[in-house]
């Protein structure tokens, strides 16, 4: 997927999660935060990040905040971007062979699915998660506490005991690092529901991605550890 209208600034503060406050040019402007997770280690004040200027100039807020560096490597935080960049790589046949159908956002029991996907036979529903938290080259999920993907893994387990395939994407928004694992030490029941779903047959897919200023793709796959 593609950016226009990007620039580079100074991350300064952040007095909410849905702003930033930026030095562009030595001009400080507001941005809005395209992910409302904390980020802590990612927004320290004085970082470079990038933004995409708005064309509507009725908002309050004239930029996107949608990538930051962090000891040189620029990591996207575009919580909307993991669906996007992931619906390219489905639609380019190099997660699923021979696909027929795509459908976005679709409800099957308790819960709400990124994607239903048909290919011949096979009838799978995927959840996608973004994953923008490194520490010494090992990406983490969740960043926080989340009953909401603990329940989305409970019921993928569900799809696989009804007959249907079922994946969860773990699509990190960076490249160049070592393995995938689940934060235990954040929250313990997500690695433990993982696990457990892993066991009754839902695959487990951790994708790296290449970022540039103006840019995000899918990469290549990383290694899962879960235990």
């Amino acid at each position: 997927m593609m950016y226009s209208n990007t620039c580079v600034g100074i991350f300064l503060s952040r007095p909410n999660r849905f702003i930033a406050q930026i030095d562009l040019d030595g001009i400080k402007i507001v941005a809005h935060v395209k992910n409302t997770g904390r980020c802590k280690e990612l927004l320290v004040s004085g970082v470079k990040v990038v933004l995409q200027k708005s064309n509507n100039l009725e908002r309050k807020t004239v930029c996107d905040l949608i990538a930051v560096w962090k000891n040189g490597r620029l990591i996207n935080i575009d919580s909307q971007a993991p669906n996007k960049v992931f619906l390219e790589y489905l639609q380019s046949g190099r997660c699923v062979n021979g696909v027929t159908l795509i459908k976005s956002e679709v409800t099957h029991g308790n819960s709400r699915f990124d994607f239903y996907v048909e290919a011949e036979e096979r009838k799978i529903f995927i959840e996608v998660k973004g994953v923008t938290l490194e520490e010494d080259g090992v990406v983490l999920f969740p960043d926080a506490p989340t009953d909401r993907g603990v329940k989305h893994l409970n019921e993928l387990a569900m799809c696989v005991r009804e007959g249907y395939e079922a994946m969860v994407v773990f699509v990190i928004q960076m490249n160049n690092v070592c393995y995938f694992t689940p934060n235990n030490k954040t929250h313990p029941a997500f690695g433990e529901a993982l696990v457990a779903a892993e066991k009754t047959g839902v695959r487990i897919i951790a994708l790296d991605c290449m970022v540039t200023e103006n840019s995000l793709t899918i990469g290549d796959s990383v290694p899962v550890i879960l235990t």
